[in-house]
C-alpha cells in the first residue's frame, strides 16, 4: 500500500506525543503498532474508525483511540475514519440504521416523527439528554441498527483494506518489472 503517501499526511509517533494534551498519556501510546503503516494494523484501525463513526456526538474520536488502545491497531487511521459522519451524513447514516434495525427486527412498518437534536442549540449536557431522548423514541430499530451497521461497515472497511493494499503490491510489482 502506499506507505509513503500516508506517512506523508498521518501524524508521526513523536508528533503525537509531543502533543501537551497527550504527553500526559504517552505510556498507553508506546505500543509501535499504534503507529505503525502495515496492512492488519491499517485495516484495523479504518474497522475501529467505521464503529467509532456511529457513536452519537463528540464522542466518535475518544471511542476510536480506546478501542485502538485495546486492539492495538493505528490510532491516526482510526482518528481519520470517523470523519465519514459529519453533519451533511449523519441523518442518511442513521436513516440506513434504523431502516436496518427495522427490517431485522420486522418493524419496516414503523415511522419517524421526532427529529434529531441539534447541537449548535444546546450546551453538551442538554443535548446529550436531548440526543438520548431522541434515541429512545425511535425505539428498538435504531438500537439494533446501529451495532449492526457499525458491524457491516467495520468487516467492509477491513476486508476492503486488505484487498486495496494487496492489488497495491501487485500492481507495484508489475510495473517493477516493467522497467527492469
Amino acid at each position: 500500500m502506499p506507505r509513503k503517501y500516508l506517512r506523508r499526511w498521518l501524524p508521526d509517533h513523536q508528533t503525537m506525543l509531543q502533543n501537551r494534551f497527550l504527553s500526559r498519556f504517552a505510556h498507553w501510546f508506546e505500543h509501535p503498532n499504534l503507529f505503525h503503516l502495515n496492512r492488519k494494523s491499517v485495516a484495523g484501525g479504518l474497522a475501529v474508525g467505521m464503529i467509532g463513526g456511529l457513536i452519537p456526538g463528540p464522542l466518535q474520536v475518544i471511542t476510536s483511540c480506546i478501542l485502538c488502545l485495546i486492539f492495538r491497531v493505528n490510532l491516526p487511521v482510526a482518528i481519520l475514519g470517523t470523519f465519514y459522519t459529519n453533519p451533511l451524513t449523519i441523518g442518511p447514516i442513521y436513516w440506513l440504521a434504523y431502516q436496518l434495525g427495522a427490517w431485522v427486527s420486522g418493524l419496516a412498518g414503523a415511522k419517524v416523527t421526532v427529529l434529531m437534536p441539534s447541537f449548535s442549540a444546546l450546551n453538551l449536557g442538554d443535548w446529550m439528554w436531548a440526543m438520548w431522548a431522541w434515541m429512545q423514541s425511535l425505539g428498538a430499530p435504531l438500537l439494533i441498527g446501529l451495532p449492526l451497521l457499525a458491524a457491516l461497515l467495520a468487516v467492509m472497511a477491513y476486508f476492503s483494506v486488505h484487498v486495496v493494499w494487496r492489488l497495491w503490491v501487485y500492481w507495484s510489482i508489475a510495473k517493477r518489472k516493467r522497467r527492469l
